[in-house]
């Protein structure tokens, strides 16, 4: 492990000296797909990228052999999906799902797809690693001093007060190790995928962890985070996230990012809503597999696109260094590990996940991105096996 954190940071800072020295000429060689729907991506033969194209196409074969079993009717999937959590419902918008789809892309071109790539679909928990990066263009921007800056500095209603909540930093929000305790949007925090032991008065009444010592999924945590990010912002999110990244890298018109019904707060007397980080309860990023596609290139090129510094390379180390509480998890994206790591798969490889099998998977020392939706999660490890077994 250690390792390979000390690999990952070398070849940031190769990328950083390279960045310097590079010449222009070579810099454009990298290619970068026009902007708009995505149908003029340019597509490139199996053999032309390094793949074995028999290989590959039992790669793709498998996706749509392993289409995952949720209901096309979300609404069913999420209640029956969330059904342990007490006083679980729909708070948000929900769309049903369209069928299985991907891409894999190498050097940026299209080596294989299948499915309705411009089909916009819920994307469940990938909605996190998109949060991670709006929190990322406000650090770069000297909006967050530093991600070891406690809220109480930026948000000063009640929401961290308290012994325990005042010590929790952006750090702790953005791995999922604060233990924040309160109700947000009428939604309380002990309820969100609680033990299948106990009942509503343990889980209510249990002890804290210090903040940054334990790690716990937990959608009302990660909107806590969008709603602190808006009062950073002052702007809606998805608008932050359209001007600051989506806009720059040429995605579609056709994406949109929701909160709940209730989610709606005052800001510079101005109502706007608080977006949540994923579909538990509704809501979250509705995005087409293209527009992910976009996305995932962005940071497989190390925050560039088509010479201009979107996201810093640091944001994006600090976001894939394992953190201290879970060393499969960074700042709301999912890292290999000793313990999951997938078989011919090299282990800087590391991705956003989303239930119902959706996921981005990037891999910015080979120029790889792959998007994946409605395959069956517990296949995503062999999945992306067989595309490294692929490659000649």
């Amino acid at each position: 492990m250690h390792n390979r954190i000390f690999s990952r940071q070398f070849f940031t800072l190769l990328l950083i000296s390279i960045s310097f020295s590079i010449s222009p000429a070579i810099a454009q060689d990298l290619y970068f797909p026009p902007a708009g729907l995505g149908h003029d991506w340019s597509e490139k033969s199996p053999q032309e990228l390094g793949f074995e194209e028999t290989a590959l196409d039992e790669a793709v074969q498998y996706a749509l052999d392993n289409e995952n079993s949720v209901e096309e009717d979300l609404r069913i999937a999420i209640l029956k999906g969330f059904s342990h959590e007490p006083y679980h419902h729909l708070a948000g918008p929900v769309r049903e799902r369209g069928g299985p789809a991907g891409m894999i892309i190498k050097d940026g071109h299209i080596a294989s797809s299948w499915g309705d790539l411009t089909r916009v679909d819920m994307t469940f928990s990938v909605t996190k690693s998109y949060l991670s990066a709006v929190a990322g263009v406000a650090w770069d921007q000297g909006l967050i001093h530093s991600t070891d800056d406690k809220l109480t500095q930026y948000v000063w209603d009640r929401t961290f007060d308290g012994e325990h909540n005042s010590k929790i930093t952006w750090e702790h929000l953005l791995n999922q190790s604060s233990d924040w305790s309160g109700t947000l949007f009428g939604m309380e925090d002990w309820g969100d995928r609680p033990p299948r032991e106990g009942d509503v008065d343990d889980w209510r009444m249990r002890e804290f962890n210090e903040p940054g010592t334990h790690y716990k999924y937990n959608d009302v945590r990660v909107n806590l985070l969008a709603y602190s990010l808006l009062q950073v912002w002052r702007n809606p999110l998805p608008q932050v996230l359209k001007n600051e990244i989506m806009d720059p890298i040429g995605a579609s018109t056709t994406w949109r990012w929701h909160g709940y019904d209730n989610s709606f707060v005052m800001v510079d007397g101005i109502e706007m809503q608080s977006v949540s980080g994923g579909g538990h309860n509704g809501g979250g990023l509705f995005i087409s597999t293209y527009d992910h596609a976009r996305f995932g290139l962005l940071f497989a090129r190390n925050g560039m696109w088509n010479g201009q510094r979107i996201i810093s390379p640091e944001w994006i180390d600090k976001s894939v260094t394992p953190s201290p509480a879970n060393s499969q998890y960074g700042y709301l994206w999912w890292l290999q590990d000793d313990e999951n790591n997938w078989e011919d798969v090299p282990d800087h490889v590391y991705y956003a996940a989303g239930f119902g099998g959706n996921f981005i998977v990037v891999d910015d020392q080979n120029d790889i991105v792959i998007v994946l939706r409605w395959i069956d999660s517990s296949k995503i490890g062999d999945f992306v096996s067989k595309v490294y077994q692929a490659m000649e």
